[in-house]
């Protein structure tokens, strides 16, 4: 009985899509048109191609945002039982903060988060 609605929705969950595909295969309407096929942006011609490349600068961002933003998924479990932990979770919290505010202002300082 545990799987029982699990072996009836992963079949379904394979099928709708399937099914769906087949119908906009079947349906869909085939009279390709190079204006259509072409980029629109105002009226004009695109200028250049469509994927210009990024500076690292804004992987950086993400990535010292998800960092960063790992920082919350830590803090939750603590923040819930921080009445249990007492005195010696919230050193450790501490330290863990400290740590994180020196990652902070070593980015900082290194310019990092300097957007130009």
């Amino acid at each position: 009985m545990g799987f029982a609605p699990l072996a009836l929705l992963v079949p379904v969950a394979i099928l709708v899509p399937l099914l769906m595909l087949g119908a906009q295969r079947l349906l869909a309407p085939k009279r390709p048109d190079p204006t259509k096929a072409s980029t629109y942006e105002c009226g004009s011609p695109p200028l250049g191609t469509a994927h210009p490349r990024l500076p690292i600068k804004f992987y950086l961002v993400a990535v010292l945002f998800l960092l960063f933003d790992i920082e919350v998924v830590f803090l939750f479990p603590w923040s819930v039982l921080a009445s249990k932990l007492g005195w010696m979770g919230l050193a450790q919290v501490l330290v863990f903060l400290g740590v994180l505010e020196i990652g902070l202002l070593y980015v900082w300082r290194k310019g990092a988060l300097e957007w130009e």
